[in-house]
């Protein structure tokens, strides 16, 4: 069993009481200013008051991004939000800007500081910069090598905690900072708006032949050629911390409840030691990814790298248990499903069970053979036992 903490992404309170119902032992989510997501992925005050006391109430920590590179005209409004995130009792700020590290700990000193891995901290000499400015953490950046973490760790004071990303999507640009985005569609991905060109395919142009448009193939198919590969690093993650990680963190404030419980849920079994590896690796091709990659750990990434940008899964997410009634329990539909369908649960009380859809009944109590209006409570007759919170999926692919 591993001690190092599991940090789980939130973008929405679904999400946070996933990430906690599954195991995770820390959240982080973005507020109102400077964070690297878009808005819809947002808490405001009152939100981040509720997560705050929704994460401590399960003994957890709730981390909140701090995360763009600062405008001047932004500095004045940042001094008052630190006040207000210490204030509602947030357990550190994740920041990029070195001068909003300097800003925050200058007016708000009591305010634990993360380094976030925007800020690309990847040697000992920087890391120990930002301890000396009063940071805890140093989200490292995400293209060093496990080598290059154990130099790092063994150069820095032990009372520096060291971060590390073990899974979801990485950008081809240098820790994340990109202007494809804002040079196609005028919306800046360092300022949380990116609209992802990165994923999209193209073709070459020759200058003297305009209008002659040719595939950028691999292997003979189209290749979305700055599309990089999802991290998946659940068979190595003892090795990361070894090297001395103390925090594994997974990507996906963009994603829905669903992706981060079973995320969350298969990397907390295989910290625990409580599943075998090829039955975490097939929950975690469960949810919507691109092919997945180790990354940077073992040196330059793999040649094999790029990919067409499509997203793949090998399951179909149903619908979430919200309630329990005689010999049965209410469903909340997400995806279609019919009576005779097997249905598979993703629960942190059990691993790979499945149970096959017999009776139903709409919400005026009518049978039904098929749910299929999107967030409509179904009835559904099993004599499984399933709480409340747990997820239902199908499985379109078999391994």
């Amino acid at each position: 069993m591993l001690k190092t903490e599991l940090l789980a992404p939130a973008g929405d309170p679904e999400c946070i009481e996933a990430a906690l119902r599954f195991g995770a032992d820390a959240v982080y989510l973005g507020g109102e200013i400077l964070q690297l997501r878009a808005q819809k992925a947002a808490f405001d005050r009152a939100g981040i008051r509720r997560a705050s006391e929704t994460v401590h109430a399960a003994g957890k920590k709730l981390y909140v991004t701090v995360n763009c590179f600062m405008r001047t005209d932004e500095i004045p409004a940042l001094s008052e939000y630190g006040r207000f995130l210490h204030d509602a009792g947030v357990d550190a700020a994740i920041v990029s800007d070195i001068g909003a590290v300097d800003v925050l700990k200058k007016n708000v000193p009591d305010l634990p500081i993360h380094i976030s891995t925007q800020a690309n901290c990847r040697n000992a000499a920087a890391a120990n910069v930002y301890y000396n400015m009063g940071a805890e953490r140093v989200v490292l950046a995400r293209e060093m090598s496990l080598d290059e973490i154990a130099e790092l760790r063994a150069g820095t004071p032990k009372a520096l905690e060291l971060e590390s990303f073990v899974h979801g999507a990485m950008c081809m640009a240098y820790s994340g900072r990109c202007l494809i985005s804002s040079y196609m569609n005028g919306r800046s991905g360092n300022r949380g708006e990116c609209t992802q060109p990165c994923r999209w395919n193209y073709y070459l142009v020759e200058q003297i032949r305009p209008g002659e448009y040719f595939e950028v193939e691999e292997n003979g198919e189209t290749s979305a050629i700055l599309s990089s590969h999802d991290l998946n690093c659940i068979d190595f993650i003892d090795r990361i911390a070894d090297a001395g990680v103390s925090s594994f963190k997974i990507e996906g404030r963009m994603k829905t409840a669903y992706y981060v419980a079973t995320v969350v849920n298969a990397y907390r079994r295989r910290l625990d030691g409580s599943t075998e590896l090829d039955a975490l690796q097939k929950e975690l091709s469960s949810v919507s990814h691109r092919p997945f990659s180790s990354g940077f750990y073992f040196g330059e990434t793999v040649k094999n790298h790029f990919n067409d940008g499509a997203y793949r899964s090998d399951c179909l997410f149903a619908g979430v248990v919200v309630g329990k009634t005689d010999g049965g329990v209410l469903v909340q539909q997400r995806n279609r499903f019919r009576r005779g369908d097997e249905l598979e649960v993703l629960s942190p009380d059990s691993f790979g069970a499945s149970f096959r859809v017999g009776e139903m009944f709409s919400p005026e109590g009518e049978p039904i053979e098929d749910a299929k209006l999107v967030a409509q409570i179904v009835t559904v007759k099993t004599d499984m036992a399933l709480s409340v919170g747990d997820f239902l999926r199908i499985r379109v692919k078999q391994a």
